[in-house]
């Protein structure tokens, strides 16, 4: 006995010579689609006798319950804390989601986002820095499909985006070290390219020159995220700076590799002995990529930025942008606190 093919949505796009995302518009009665192109996709939905789902059918009646989250990387512990405030909020409002990977680079951000407005999702939010975030907002415009960004630093002002103040956190760690009597502060860690060290190495600066304390370039240095790198850079460092007393680490992971560097070197990590280059104790302080309760044990001051009631925010900002289409787009700051003072 034959096997009848099951019609899909992806044939139907195929046949009318459109995108999937173009026949799910149509199907939900969605987005700005031109007459002609709606009567080609009615066309080849009966040419092909294609089904329409139950998906299809809740489409029509308004909304799917499904939210669409676009992650850049799930192995950063940032983003991964942050997903899972946002799916906990989503689904204790009884809505699915529908989690996808966007690539490191966001180099599949587009593919991604064409594929959950072809499952028809209510919304969808995409986190993580974006090099196509006006392309994006543009697609989801022409879509009509609400869009929150989540990200660690800012790129874009005229769309709906959640992100950390880098800048209040950087000026916060960094006065704390002044305060406790450290005038020669350096900076380890993140590589040039990012906007978000940018926006940390901004604040370190600032607060540096707010209280009239020397700047040494050579003093910021980059390094990749993992502790063998980060314990050699600080090693190097502090043999051809000794003067050094307090190192602001870019985050959690370089921040353990500083501290074994300190170890290794005969260095000492803490506030003790501050003036005293012989005591050769170093002060760390990090910017913490992980929750509070799961922070390490080690010597160090951590500022924080909460990832998991960020997504909580998120989610709230989402089903907000679903019941009022027509909101206007907000920019929104979660600020930083001082955790865990050593």
């Amino acid at each position: 006995m034959a096997i009848t093919k099951k019609i899909t949505i992806n044939d139907v796009a195929h046949t009318a010579g459109v995108s999937v995302a173009t026949v799910s518009l149509v199907l939900s009665g969605k987005g700005r689609i031109s007459q002609a192109t709606g009567e080609r996709v009615n066309q080849a939905i009966e040419q092909l006798g294609f089904v329409r789902n139950r998906q299809a059918a809740s489409l029509r009646g308004g909304q799917s319950g499904v939210i669409g989250l676009i992650v850049g990387d799930l192995s950063a512990p940032f983003y991964a804390d942050l997903a899972a405030g946002l799916i906990e909020s989503l689904e204790s409002q009884g809505k699915i989601v529908f989690l996808t990977q966007g690539g490191r680079k966001g180099e599949h951000m587009l593919q991604r986002f064409d594929a959950l407005v072809s499952q028809g999702v209510d919304g969808v939010v995409i986190a993580g820095a974006v090099d196509q975030a006006a392309e994006l907002r543009d697609k989801a415009d022409e879509n009509s499909v609400p869009l929150v960004f989540a990200s660690r630093a800012s790129y874009l002002e005229d769309v709906d985006l959640i992100r950390p103040d880098n800048m209040q956190a950087a000026q916060l760690i960094t006065e704390h070290l002044i305060r406790r009597g450290h005038q020669r502060i350096a900076w380890l860690g993140g590589q040039s390219a990012s906007l978000t060290r940018a926006e940390r190495v901004g604040g370190y600066c600032a607060t540096l020159l707010k209280f009239g304390l020397p700047f040494h370039s050579d003093w910021v240095v980059e390094c990749e995220t993992s502790q063998k790198q980060a314990s050699q850079a600080l090693s190097k460092l502090l043999r051809h700076n000794p003067t050094i007393t307090a190192v602001v680490c870019y985050n959690s992971v370089v921040a353990m590799g500083a501290w074994l560097g300190l170890m290794r070197s005969g260095w000492q990590s803490g506030e003790e002995g501050v003036d005293s280059y012989y005591d050769k104790r170093v002060a760390l302080a990090a910017f913490a990529e992980v929750p509070e309760e799961d922070l390490d044990d080690a010597p160090m001051s951590w500022v924080i930025t909460p990832a998991r009631e960020m997504g909580q925010q998120v989610a709230e900002r989402v089903l907000q942008r679903i019941r009022e289409e027509k909101s206007a787009a907000r920019n929104q700051i979660m600020p930083p606190r001082l955790v865990k003072q050593q």
